[in-house]
Order: C-alpha cells, then structure tokens, then sequence
C-alpha cells in the first residue's frame, strides 16, 4: 500500500490480486482484503494514517461473493476517517449479481410462439442447488417475470373469501396452466401482496385460487389494506406471474428450476450474443454494523455503486406488506375494538423489515457521497436502529424495487405495529441524520407500496433537497404507529424537497405522507407537482400532495408549493398542526431553488425544467389555486447537474386531471344536509363549501368528473333536481390581472345566483360581453383589483347564473365592494348595462336580482 505523509492509501483493482502489496502499481483485489488491511493498520496505531485511510477503488465491477461486512474495528476518527472512495473519473461497481452467459435460441415451442423466437441458457447453480431470483436485467434494463397480462394491463378479481382464503378471478385465457411457482400479484389500497399459489381450480370462464401459508392465512385474515370489492371503481387489479405458459410477449423471461434452464424473449433491438444478462445473487452488499457501545463510526463511501442485489422472501413465505413494504409476520381484526395505547383501534398487526442491499445499525458519523444505488431488488439503503449523525447526500437512488431510503425502525416484529416507539436509551433511535441532495428515481418497481424516502422512528432527521420521481406510491413518508402517543420521535425537518411524477399504480398516497405525534417538527418549503394516473387505483380522487395521516401533531406546514390544495389532514392528534401558505403562490425561490443543490446537481437552474401540469383557474374555500405561465416539457437531460441527467419521467404514463372550480345545484326540498355531505365525501371536492337559499343548496369547489358526483347524488336524492355549473363564462383571477399583487393566503367565497331574462339573444350578448370584456372594459377588471377580489366567476346553466365572488378572509364585501367603482365610473356603466340582461330566479322578490346564498358552516 501507499503511504503519504499523512494519510495511506490502499488500492484495489480488477486486475490486482489480494496478496499484492496493495499499492496503486501493485493493487489488491478486493475491497474486503483492503478494509482488512486497513483494520490492521488502525490495530497497529500506524503512524501513516493521522489524516486517514483511503482505500482508492479503480475503475471496473467487483463481483461479491458475500457481504462487504464493515465492523467497530474498523472505525475511524473525526481526524483520521477510513474511505472506500472511487478513483479519479472511475465508477467502480459492487456487484451482487451474476452474468447469464452462452444464449441459445430455444427448441421450446410454447403459447403459438415461432421457433426460434424464445432464447435460452442454462441457469446457474451454487452448492448443487439452482440459484433462485425474482429479477433480471438485460443491458441494465429490467426484464419482466412472465406474466398473465400484457404490457401494463392488469385484470380484476371476481371476489375474495376470507373464510375459505380464496380467490375468484375471470380465466377466459385456458393457454395458461398451473404451475408449482406461480404467483398472484394483487393491489388491495395503498399496497400490493405477492401470493405464492397452491391450486387453480378452474370453472368455465373462472378460476379460484388457493394460496401457500403463511401468507394465505395473513391475506385473508388481516383488514388494512386488503382486497376490495367496488362497483364504482372496479374490484383489486391483479396478474398471475411466473409460469412458463405466460410466456409470450417480448421482455419476459422465465426460470425453469426443474430444467435448470433461463428462458427469455428478446426485445427489439436486444442481441442475445453479445448482451449483458445480469441476475441478482446476493440479498446483502455491504453490512456496517456494530454494537450500541461500540458502534462503527467515521466510515464513507464515496463515488462507490451498489448494484444487483437480490430479496427472495416473497418466494419463500409470500409478501403481504401493512405499509411502506413492511410486511405482515401476523395480523387480524379485533372482535372487540380497543387496545390500552388507542381506544377505537380495531385490528392488530406485527410487521418485518425488507433486507436493504446496504444496511447500516449502530453506526455514527458515517457518510455516503456520490454514490449510486441501482437494479436492487428490495431497499436500497438501510439505516435501521442505533444510527446518529450519518450523512447522505449527492447520491443516486434508480431501478429499486422497494424504499430507497429506510430510516429507523417500523416496530421491532415483537411489538404490534400501532405502539409508540419508547426507549431506555436514546442510541438505540435513528437520530440526527441528514438526508439531502439525492436523487431518487424509478423506486418501488417491485412492491408498488414502498417510496422514495421512508422513516419510521426517527429523531432529529433532517430530509432536505432531494429529488423524487416515478415512485409508484408516496414520495417520502415520516413516522410510525398511527398514533397520537407521544414516542422517540420530534424534530424532524423535510425541507426543500422536490418531488414530482409520483403516484404510478397506487392511490391514498401524497407526495410527503406523516404519521403520528412529532413535536417540533416542520414541513416546509418543497415542491409537489405532477401525480400519475394510476388506472387501477381503488380510490380515483385520493391522490394528494400533502397528508397528515393518523395521529399526526406536531407539525409546522408552511411555504410548500402546491398546485392546489387537494391535501388531507386525517385524524390529526389534538395537539393539532400549523398550516400557513400552501399553495403556488409562494415565493418563486421556493420552486426555484427546491431540489439538488450544487455541486451534485445543475447549479444553474433558472426555474424547473418540468412542465407543470395544467392549474385551473379557481380557487378552493380555504387557499386559492393558480395557473401559472408553463413551459414546454423539457427532456430529462436538460439540466446540466451530474445527476439531472439520471431522472426518470415515464412520458407515455398519463397524468391526474386537475379538479376544476365546479358548483353543483341541488333544488328541491327538505335537506337533508349531513346526508349529502356524506354522499358527496368520496368525491374528494378540494376546498368544498356549501351554501343555502331556501330550496336551493350548492356545493361549491374543485371537483373531478362532476357528473360522476350528480350521478351519485341522484340516486341518493331522487326527488330533487340537479344542476352543474362549470366552464365558467367569465372568470377573473386577480393573479393574472393585477399588478404587483400578493395572493391572500387564504379567502372566502361570497355565492349568488340569479336568472338571465327569458330572451336567447339578450342571453348570448350577455355572455358576449363576458367574453370580451377584459379588452372591450378593462376598468372593470382594474375595480376589481382596487377591491382587492381574488376572483370572480360567473357559471351559466340555461338562463340560471352562479356568481362566486372571493375576497380575503376577514374582509367583508360591504366594505370592498366600492372600492371598484372609486374614480373608475366605467364600473357604473357596466353594472346599469348588466341590469337589463338580469332578473331574479324563481322565489326572488320583485326588484330582486342576486340572492345572497347562506354558507352552512361546518358542526364543531
């Protein structure tokens, strides 16, 4: 090895062998031999390493054929830190994979496939034994275990029998024939579970479907998130994998163990003789792990990439996760509801913890810079219990299939998953972590319920600056124990974060989900934009960009831009939180400077490269909503950053239409109030407001698909008349009209109604002079940006007009109102002008034009 004046060196290189002398000419050949030696050196006191050990890692893959285990002997100091560091201009890989080599086409005919259409090579074994894998890569890309469905398509379950543990599905497709190996993939809520099938017991055009234990057992028993049934939405979406008869569309690949043989159908462009084909061996690569009195300490990693790690446990006793991939080790419904910690808790539950492809456990000041965590099977990386001051910052997080981040424990399997978290010493919690400038991308492509970051007992976290884009559910996810109790965790910071492109396959997700009490701890200043579609969601309006979900308290929420204010706040602790200016009219700094920062990412951005999705012109109840001025969508590499280049954005997945300012009328008598609320409460209406003027109730706010929620209501309120009023024929947005204007932060609406006269012609004037009025009338608009109205809109339904006027909160009309008019006389010509075209609806009294709805304020 190297030693300087100050610091050693030790080298390592594919070329080199472990009984070199471990010096840049005569280097070692494994990173394992290097932190022996350089434990020895620390054993010794050696003189060379007052500044520290840099164990310098050249160019080229190292393929592992067991953990790099880093233990307490091998800690540094604050002066003197050990560091497995990439060479100058090298990416050196840690590997647990294993090159499929001599591809063949096959002599298999199977599925009406051509000859010569399916390859094929002999599957590897190890110690007599067929090595196993849930995954396999073909030049970096992922292959698609073979499946029932095509593409992204996914079929629907007929119906689940809890009592018997088994499934019905339709089963048109007879090609497909049971197997030994095969597996159902189900979505049930804000997760997914991977069935291990015992039987498919097949009756016409259906199927049932009975299920390997333990899992059958917890599927069927346990209550969150299980199967659904829903006429509105659909029933859970579902595919068989992993048979050989499934095989049948370009990208799938199949391991016949029997056989020993690995069969795989080519994509376009894809040559078997020459590419790469990786499989995932080993479940664990690096494992820095010490003990609460002699933790590892003052260890980095630097410019190192963890790739190809392998999770088999579904196979072994399927994957019924709770939340977050943490799955279920037992869990059922309680008969009678109630435990000492939550009086109203109605079910019971025990939870695991996915293997992580680097795991870390009581460890302090360690740091991983630079790195790159890639085509890893489960979580990416792990700092699970006993962790204090570790830094993660400027790495790469892509193609995981579960977190990307764990931090802190999610209940110890021994203690039920809704206790809060007590300790008798503090070192045993996650604590005083920095989490920033990553990015985190193309994550949980395997357990669709997992996220970008995800924390559980945490302290003192800070989450700052990181990039998150297409995770199938939530972004980042902070606390544990649905409850209100207070527990270890308190000053926790997500700040600055930016997050977009989330929400691919599951709903009841946000782009920042919490849990629980976290006193101190703050929210502040991220960016959330752009949801996926999911087209198999169980709920298609739950998708939000902020949640405080059960038992939240603690929490200051504020600066966040938002595109609106479609964020749940669910069964909060009665500490509450604060909420303060969440909505797109922030300061500009906030978007502009969310995300990875310099040096890791474009130093330069102007503004965010993202087009933004399209922001109605509304506002809800409580914050208004904005359109602001978009640009093009920009390619993924336009920014210049060493990571912008790497975020994934899947162009051709659609995105959630934006709700729009819509009101619905309901005309008719007898109101039964709580019954509509109920009725519209699935809808999900952002900001949603109701008003009354005698036989006339509105429901004002952002909806989607407002048939949808009039359909709903008519069948509950078959007597009434319905009407919806939306594409409004006039709207003002004091944003877009007034100059040098702040946005109130939050407003209230003022809701009339009135009729136009019965004559088609003096109707389509009316609407006409709507139409042109801010270049015909511009003093109007200018009244009322003196007025200070933060818009106006005026809804036409036949002859009836719903006028929504919103000023700040705690300001009154009376008192605006002549503010439009003050040395702008124009506003008076208008008003006479309207006069002629106005009259009162049906009920009004004579010389009455605009009626004045009532609010209906919300019961305490």
């Amino acid at each position: 090895m190297m030693l300087t004046a100050n610091a050693a060196e030790i080298w390592v290189s594919t070329q080199g062998k472990d009984t070199n002398l471990g010096t840049k000419s005569s280097p070692l050949a494994t990173i394992q031999m290097a932190v022996r030696k350089a434990r020895e050196l620390r054993r010794l006191k050696d003189a060379s390493i007052k500044d520290g050990i840099h164990i310098i890692v050249m160019d080229g893959t190292y393929n592992l054929s067991e953990p790099l285990f880093i233990r307490p002997e091998d800690s540094g100091t604050a002066e003197s830190p050990t560091t497995i560091e990439a060479d100058t201009n090298a990416k050196p890989i840690l590997s647990g994979g294993l090159q499929i080599k001599n591809w063949k086409k096959s002599t298999i005919s199977i599925n009406g496939l051509k000859a010569g259409t399916i390859w094929e090579a002999d599957a590897p074994e190890k110690a007599g034994e067929i090595i196993n894998y849930r995954q396999l890569w073909v030049n970096g890309k992922k292959a698609v275990r073979a499946k029932s469905t095509s593409g992204n398509k996914m079929d629907r379950i007929l119906s689940w029998d809890a009592v018997t543990e088994t499934c019905w599905i339709p089963f048109k497709d007879k090609s497909i024939k049971f197997e030994p190996g095969m597996e159902m993939f189900i979505v049930q809520w804000w997760a997914i579970a991977n069935l291990r099938i015992k039987n498919i017991e097949i009756k016409k055009d259906s199927a049932r479907l009975s299920f390997e234990q333990p899992e059958s057992r917890i599927q069927s028993e346990h209550p969150w998130p299980a199967p659904w049934i829903s006429k509105n939405n659909g029933n859970s979406a579902f595919f068989l994998n992993n048979g050989i008869s499934m095989l049948d569309e370009a990208g799938e690949w199949y391991l016949d163990r029997k056989k020993a043989k690995i069969y795989y159908i080519p994509r376009a462009g894809e040559n078997m003789a020459s590419a790469k084909v990786t499989i995932p061996v080993l479940e664990n690569l690096v494992e820095m792990k010490g003990t609460l009195d002699s933790p590892v300490h003052h260890f980095n990693f630097k410019g190192i990439s963890f790739q190809y790690s392998n999770w088999l446990r579904p196979s072994q006793q399927g994957h019924v996760p709770l939340q977050a991939g943490m799955y279920l080790l037992d869990a059922y419904k309680l008969k009678t509801p109630g435990t000492p910690n939550q009086e109203n808790l109605e079910n019971q539950a025990w939870v695991g913890r996915p293997r992580g492809a680097v795991e870390v456990n009581y460890a302090n000041n360690t740091l991983f810079e630079s790195c790159t965590f890639e085509h890893l099977s489960s979580t990416g990386l792990d700092f699970h219990r006993g962790t204090n001051h570790n830094v993660v910052k400027g790495n790469l997080f892509k193609d995981i299939g579960g977190n990307g981040i764990n931090l802190g424990v999610f209940s110890d399997e021994a203690i039920e998953a809704h206790l809060p978290l007590q300790v008798k010493d503090d070192r045993e919690i996650c604590s005083d972590e920095m989490v920033s400038d990553n990015l985190i991308t193309n994550v949980a492509n395997e357990d669709w319920g997992c996220l970008g970051i995800a924390a559980g007992f945490v302290k003192n976290l800070t989450i700052e600056h990181n990039e998150i884009s297409d995770v199938a559910y939530s972004g980042i996810s902070m606390g544990w124990g649905w409850t209100h109790t207070e527990n270890v965790m308190r000053n926790n910071k997500i700040i600055g974060n930016k997050i977009h492109h989330y929400a691919k396959h599951l709903h009841d997700v946000a782009g920042i989900y919490t849990l629980s009490s976290q006193p101190d701890s703050r929210i502040e200043e991220n960016y959330i934009d752009k949801v996926y579609n999911s087209p198999y969601a169980h709920d298609p309006f739950l998708w939000l960009y902020l949640y405080t979900d059960e038992g939240t308290q603690g929490f200051t929420i504020k600066n966040n831009w938002i595109p609106i204010q479609k964020n749940l706040k669910n069964h909060n602790g009665p500490a509450g939180n604060i909420w303060q200016d969440n909505y797109p009219f922030v300061n500009p700094e906030i978007r502009k400077n969310a995300g990875i920062r310099a040096p890791y990412g474009n130093p330069n951005k102007e503004e965010d490269k993202l087009s933004l999705q399209v922001v109605p012109k509304a506002l809800a109840s409580e914050y208004p909503i904005g359109n602001p001025k978009t640009k093009k969508n920009a390619s993924n590499s336009a920014s210049q950053g060493s990571l912008d280049k790497e975020v994934v954005v899947d162009e051709a997945w659609g995105l959630q239409e934006m709700p729009k300012a819509v009101a619905i009328e309901l005309i008719g008598k007898n109101f039964d109030v709580e019954t509509i609320k109920s009725t519209i409460k699935g809808f999900r209406i952002v900001g949603e407001e109701l008003y009354q003027w005698e036989n006339h109730l509105v429901i004002y706010g952002l909806m989607n698909q407002p048939e949808r929620t009039k359909r709903k209501l008519a069948l509950a309120f078959p007597a009434l008349e319905i009407k919806i009023y939306e594409n409004p024929v006039y709207d003002f947005q004091n944003f877009e009209r007034c100059k040098d204007v702040k946005v109130a932060s939050e407003w209230e609406n003022i809701v009339l109604t009135a009729n136009l006269v019965a004559d088609e012609k003096m109707q389509k004037e009316y609407v006409d002079y709507h139409k042109t009025q801010f270049e015909k009338w511009p003093e109007i608009a200018k009244g009322f940006c003196n007025a200070d109205f933060q818009q106006l809109q005026v809804f036409k339904n036949g002859r009836q007009l719903i006028l929504v006027i919103s000023i700040p909160k705690g300001e009154s009309l009376d008192k605006l109102n002549p503010k439009t008019t003050e040395n702008n006389p124009r506003v008076n010509d208008w008003n006479n002008l309207m006069k002629k075209y106005q009259t009162g609806i049906e009920g009004a009294k004579p010389g009455e034009t605009w009626i004045f709805l009532k609010k209906l304020e919300e019961k305490k």
